[in-house]
């Protein structure tokens, strides 16, 4: 039957809570909290140098922090191999043109662009750890404002960055093309989206997906020991589809919602 221990479907999230603009001192930031896990991502734009294969494009750069008071798993170095890991699959998920705009990012050729570093802190894992970081990082991005750069040449050729002073006067980043992940659980003969801790120890074999608002696959990668038939791989791509575009929907309509109360909006702040 189609009914989990919670009383969900086998397609169903667990409520979602999302909030922008939580960390001052940051271009952008986010926190979500999705079942029982709570996440916050910081963004800080910086100023740098091209990368050489890339001269005309910004990049990103990922940081994920572990806490230990989010599992005690996660005391001493507990946390670092999964901290990696995660860090590993955003690179993955962002290493393509179409995620984030990266020559927006760039200022002047060879010489100066954006770098993005995108700061993970789990607070507390309650399982589905993947979802709500891709979640937390879309939301982040969609909150980033980067101030508004002017290059000046003098007569000898040499160049001047001028950087804006009007705190409005900035470039806000497209996130539509940006993926979210969904990750499917195989337990028994189904798969479930948003496996809490209790299902996860059931599922021998993850599969996570990251899928555009368009319903496009641009990753994919298992997880867990167990196997997967293709039958199982082809069933649970076409969920991820499914589950993917109507999970972007909502973020889409909750984030504009949020963005358009501007100062008038009640901010509860990650320690609220």
């Amino acid at each position: 039957e189609d009914l989990r221990v919670d009383g969900r479907s086998c397609e169903d999230y667990r409520s979602v809570e999302v909030e922008t603009d939580v960390v001052s001192n940051t271009s952008g930031s986010a926190r979500v909290k999705l079942g029982h896990t709570d996440i916050l991502v910081g963004v800080k734009a910086e100023m740098g140098t091209p990368k050489l294969e890339k001269p005309n494009e910004g990049y990103l750069e990922f940081f994920v922090d572990c806490s230990a008071n989010a599992t005690p798993e996660f005391e001493g170095r507990g946390g670092d191999d999964l901290g990696t890991e995660i860090a590993n699959t955003l690179y993955r998920i962002f290493n393509n043109k179409s995620s984030v705009d990266l020559k927006s990012l760039c200022i002047s050729p060879r010489e100066h662009c954006w770098i993005l570093y995108v700061d993970v802190l789990l607070l507390e894992c309650g399982g589905n750890l993947f979802d709500a970081i891709s979640i937390a990082v879309k939301a982040a991005l969609f909150n980033t404002r980067i101030p508004r750069v002017r290059v000046l040449e003098d007569e000898e050729g040499s160049k001047d960055i001028e950087l804006s002073d009007d705190p409005y006067d900035c470039i806000q980043l497209s996130v539509e093309n940006v993926p979210c992940i969904v990750t499917l659980c195989k337990i028994g003969y189904r798969h479930v989206v948003d496996a809490t801790l209790q299902e996860e120890a059931c599922s021998l074999a993850s599969l996570l997906v990251s899928v555009t608002s368009k319903g496009v696959v641009t990753c994919m990668r298992k997880v867990g020991k167990g196997s997967l038939d293709p039958e199982s791989i082809f069933e649970m791509m076409e969920t991820s589809k499914r589950v993917g575009k109507v999970l972007h929907t909502s973020l889409q309509n909750i984030l504009h919602k949020e963005e358009s109360l501007g100062p008038k909006r009640q901010k509860v702040g990650f320690l609220g």
